[in-house]
C-alpha cells in the first residue's frame, strides 16, 4: 500500500492535519456509520470555530489564505496517500480552506459568517457545475482542494448578495 512516508509518524501527522485534528472522525464515532457521514460538516464547523484565531485585516487574512492553500494541497495529497484513497471523507482540510475562502474579504459579522457557512455547505454538498467537474477530473491533493476552494468563492459571492438584499 502506498503511504505518505515509510515512517508511521509522518502518516500520523498528515492524517492529523488533514482531518482537522481528527475532528472528521467524530461523526463516525457518534453515528456508528463507517463512511464518516457528516465529516465535511465537522470540518466546516472547525473552520468557523477557528475564525477568532485567524489574522485580522483583509490583507493579512488574504496572505494567510494564500499561504495556507498550497499547504492544504500538500497535506491533502500526503493524507490521500496515507489513507490509500483519493479524497477520503476523513480529509477535511479542504472544507477548512474552502470556508475561509468563503469569508475572505467579508466583514466578520454574525450574518456574514452564517451566510457564508450555509452557502458553502450547500455548494459543497450539492456540487453544482463546475464544482462537480473539478472534483471528478482533477486528481491528487490539488483535486481534493480545488472544488472546495471554488465552492468557497461561490459562497463568498452569494453571501455578499445576501448581505445586499437583507441588510
Amino acid at each position: 500500500m502506498a503511504t505518505a512516508s515509510n515512517r508511521p509518524g509522518a502518516d500520523f501527522l498528515f492524517r492529523f492535519l488533514a482531518s482537522g485534528g481528527f475532528v472528521s472522525y467524530i461523526p463516525a464515532k457518534i453515528t456508528g456509520f463507517k463512511k464518516f457521514t457528516g465529516s465535511g460538516m465537522a470540518g466546516t464547523l472547525l473552520a468557523l470555530a477557528l475564525v477568532p484565531f485567524l489574522p485580522e485585516g483583509e490583507t493579512a487574512f488574504a496572505l494567510f489564505c494564500l499561504a495556507f492553500l498550497p499547504f492544504s494541497v500538500w497535506v491533502a495529497d500526503r493524507a490521500s496517500l496515507s489513507f490509500a484513497t483519493h479524497d477520503d471523507p476523513r480529509i477535511v482540510i479542504d472544507e477548512i480552506i474552502g470556508y475561509w475562502i468563503a469569508i475572505l474579504f467579508l466583514e466578520r459579522t454574525p450574518f456574514n459568517l452564517a451566510a457564508a457557512f450555509i452557502f458553502f455547505r450547500a455548494l459543497d454538498t450539492l456540487k453544482p457545475w463546475p464544482i462537480k467537474k473539478l472534483e471528478t477530473s482533477v486528481r491528487g491533493g490539488f483535486g481534493i482542494i480545488i472544488d472546495d476552494v471554488l465552492a468557497g468563492a461561490e459562497a463568498n459571492l452569494l453571501a455578499r448578495l445576501a448581505a445586499l438584499i437583507f441588510l
